[in-house]
């Protein structure tokens, strides 16, 4: 069947400066660039372009432009150019669109209309220079009071914690859905910044056990590679009960992305689809999240803290609530821009609010049920800064994660081809001769260097606003200030107008 759908990308070549080194042709997994052997030149197939800037990086003469194809559609406000590729892709395959990544519909960031404060003439600011600055966090159940013996000594008993020396994690990436080079380049960089990363709902691959004071490991409805030794390794349990890329839906990986090692790491069959169910088949209430919660705190001698991801949805608040009440330790909200190794593009564009809604209404809601201090809350979902991540810690999260900008700096190009198992970075993919292009050294060089970096900036606002530790900032929404946005957002988000 001829595909009706247009070029995507133009690919163009510089003939001056091309020396037919066919770099591109071993770079490209997509099968743009080949080599005529007629000819003795380079060319390329354009309609197979994802735009991953691959080839444009690695030519040595700089030969490459990789530019978004110009043709014109006739102007129409509902038929958008998106809207009819994606009828006409349907029509050619007669299934369901999937994508990668997050939500990438002009949906407002709220990110970008919320502006922190600073400090002036009253309150004098803090040069973190020269003065310390406290960036370290507590996740974990915290009592509703405190009480000491005569001599000063705490007697009272406190759950688990786990800190953190920034607030800012590696959020769940699974194997197979990214490569283990990506997963070591996660664990070795969480375990020099002092937080953690997420194995996801794949297992815990056994060269990633030695790093487990610094892991997540996840319990998701399909109990990939979940047993007592996997529990007994991490620092933190995390139950997935959603995520915000794909709402109410389950996880699937493909066949033939489960390889040898994927297989034992999941404890499945080499070369099977790797389907998580929709539900939890032992979850159907709170009361049943209780049980799973109190039975995996039982196996892991209640040393550890439980964590309950779910998507932001909307009555993300009331659930959560309910969740506290069940004995979760720490409250994971990911929100409709999170992202994911495979979604079906009709969920990930139409389900789910943004984490920036999401995070003030549940902490809105704790504080006014007097329950905040049982539960830490973590936000993710399309965090792109230090800046994003000091206003969601005002808005009230203790910590965030990040997946997307950790893969960013680790040469991920957003072309959204995740679920394909292509990709030219060797980042979301299990074939062998693309995951050897992630040396794990490397790759956790840049993702210290970028935790760092937003640890920085973040000590510079914290400065700036007059206050020396996290701790200050945590739920002050006195801190921010809204810019365009209307009462109703001002009042959700538990935010002042900028100018009052």
């Amino acid at each position: 069947m001829k595909s009706f759908l247009p070029t995507r990308f133009i690919v163009e070549r510089d003939p001056a400066r091309c020396i037919q080194c066919k770099v591109c042709v071993n770079q490209c997994s997509f099968g743009v660039h080949y080599f005529d052997e007629d000819e003795g030149v380079v060319k390329s197939h354009e309609q197979n372009c994802v735009g991953c800037h691959r080839c444009v990086v690695f030519c040595p003469t700089n030969a490459l432009t990789v530019r978004r194809n110009p043709l014109e559609y006739r102007a129409n406000a509902n038929w958008k150019p998106e809207v009819i590729e994606d009828i006409l892709k349907q029509a050619e395959s007669g299934g369901m669109l999937l994508t990668g990544m997050g939500d990438d519909k002009n949906h407002r960031i709220y990110w970008d209309h919320l502006l922190l404060n600073a400090s002036q003439v009253t309150n004098p600011s803090i040069d973190p220079l020269r003065e310390p600055m406290e960036l370290s966090t507590f996740l974990g159940r915290k009592p509703d009071r405190v009480e000491f013996d005569a001599s000063g000594k705490m007697t009272t008993e406190l759950a688990p914690q786990v800190k953190l020396e920034t607030p800012i994690m590696f959020s769940a990436m699974s194997y197979g859905a990214i490569s283990l080079n990506i997963q070591t380049s996660l664990a070795r960089a969480a375990t020099e910044l002092g937080t953690l990363w997420n194995t996801g709902e794949g297992g815990l691959h056994p060269s990633l056990a030695r790093y487990g004071a610094n892991t997540v490991v996840q319990v998701a409805s399909g109990r990939f590679g979940v047993n007592a030794d996997y529990l007994r390794a991490a620092r933190i349990v995390e139950i997935k009960i959603g995520q915000g890329a794909k709402p109410g839906i389950g996880g699937h990986l493909p066949g033939e992305k489960v390889t040898d090692d994927v297989s034992r790491t999941r404890m499945i069959p080499k070369g099977t689809d790797a389907l998580s169910p929709a539900p939890h088949h032992d979850i159907y209430s709170i009361e049943d999240l209780r049980q799973l919660i109190y039975a995996i705190k039982e196996a892991t001698n209640y040393e550890k803290p439980i964590s309950v991801k779910i998507a932001a949805v909307h009555n993300v608040a009331a659930i959560a609530s309910g969740m506290v009440r069940a004995g979760a330790d720490i409250i994971v909200v990911d929100g409709l821009r999170g992202a994911t190794g495979a979604a079906p593009k009709a969920i990930r564009d139409n389900v789910g609010i943004p984490i920036e809604l999401a995070l003030a209404s549940v902490d809105t809601r704790l504080r006014e049920e007097g329950i905040r201090n049982q539960a830490s809350v973590v936000a993710s979902g399309g965090l792109r800064s230090s800046g994003d991540v000091a206003k969601a810690i005002a808005l009230g999260a203790d910590a965030v994660y990040i997946g997307t900008a950790a893969l960013i700096a680790l040469g991920c190009h957003v072309c959204q081809q995740c679920h394909t198992g292509k990709c030219t970075w060797g980042i979301c993919t299990s074939d062998p001769a693309l995951t050897k292009r992630i040396n794990p050294e490397i790759g956790a060089q840049r993702l210290v260097n970028l935790v760092r970096g937003w640890s920085l900036e973040i000590k510079d606002m914290l400065g700036g606003m007059g206050v020396n530790a996290i701790e200050s900032l945590r739920g002050n929404r006195l801190h921010l200030r809204g810019v365009g946005l209307n009462d109703t957002e001002l009042d959700i988000l538990g935010v002042r107008s900028a100018g009052r």
